[in-house]
């Protein structure tokens, strides 16, 4: 199983595109009494993704990279690049210098613990249940004695939180990877990582037991920690979007190679050349 651990912020860098207003997009389509739409929409196009994952596993060969939509997913690069430069930095820049750390970490520490029982959900899928109990006594001991999560009391006793997603768990019951697509105002991802995404959505218990306008309580902290983190990570946020010689090529890069070794695939095959064309002959030159 899934044995890597994962602080609230530290390997945000890797995934250095806008992941913000997605979210709140879907909680809000989902607070418009759409929920049960909102659920049949997401298990068939989960169906339909996964179907594609399974046919497209062989081809991609797991270390390589399957990009079919490239065109398409270039012209949403250049859309989370302008969103970033007009939108995402500035805001970021803005609050990054109105806080300090300390307001940054408790925002953080807050985003964190709200989606611990999604975590804890995803450790269940995954047979994972001893990191199923670690999380849920996190979330217990942070609720109680760390003021509703604010504050973590839970590191100092060595009980860090173990992250889980759908995506993981998918990947854990066998689902291909599937092709690399680049979403709007997300970032990076791959087809069975974006099933994921709407799945986790959906499981969230916040999500689905609170209403208007707690509902968006949740979304407003990981909207403020994403800020706080490309505060930050501004400077390798930006050599990789403005400095790079291909920025599309090194995010998909960057994002395979860091959600490749989350999952627990090493080896030769985990570096990928952010230059290379994944459809090139490679017995060309002979």
């Amino acid at each position: 199983m899934i044995a890597k651990t994962w602080g609230s912020s530290e390997n945000w860098s890797t995934r250095f595109d806008t992941q913000i207003n997605l979210r709140i997009l879907l909680l809000f389509l989902y607070d418009l009494n759409f929920r049960p739409l909102f659920l049949a929409v997401t298990l068939v196009a989960g169906a339909l993704v996964l179907s594609g994952c399974a046919s497209q596993e062989a081809l991609q060969a797991e270390g390589g990279i399957y990009d079919p939509y490239e065109e398409d997913n270039r012209q949403t690069h250049a859309f989370n690049k302008a969103a970033d430069k007009y939108l995402v930095d500035p805001l970021s820049q803005g609050y990054g210098n109105s806080t300090s750390g300390g307001v940054r970490e408790v925002v953080g520490n807050f985003s964190s613990h709200l989606s611990l029982p999604n975590d804890v959900i995803n450790n269940v899928l995954q047979g994972d249940f001893g990191y199923a109990a670690q999380n849920t006594g996190r979330f217990l001991l942070n609720t109680f004695v760390g003021f509703a999560g604010f504050l973590d009391p839970a590191e100092e006793l060595n009980m860090p939180r173990v992250r889980a997603d759908f995506g993981q768990t998918l990947h854990v019951w066998g689902a291909g990877e599937g092709a690399y697509v680049e979403l709007p105002f997300w970032g990076p991802s791959t087809s069975r990582d974006t099933v994921g995404i709407f799945v986790d959505l959906a499981l969230d218990p916040f999500f689905v037991v609170l209403r208007s306008p707690e509902t968006y309580i949740g979304g407003v902290a990981y909207i403020l920690d994403a800020m706080g983190s490309r505060y930050t990570f501004d400077a390798t946020v930006d050599s990789v979007l403005y400095d790079s010689a291909d920025s599309y090529a090194q995010a998909r890069s960057i994002y395979l190679q860091n959600r490749r070794y989350e999952l627990g695939i090493t080896g030769e095959d985990l570096y990928l050349d952010p230059y290379s064309d994944p459809y090139s002959d490679p017995y060309e030159d002979f």
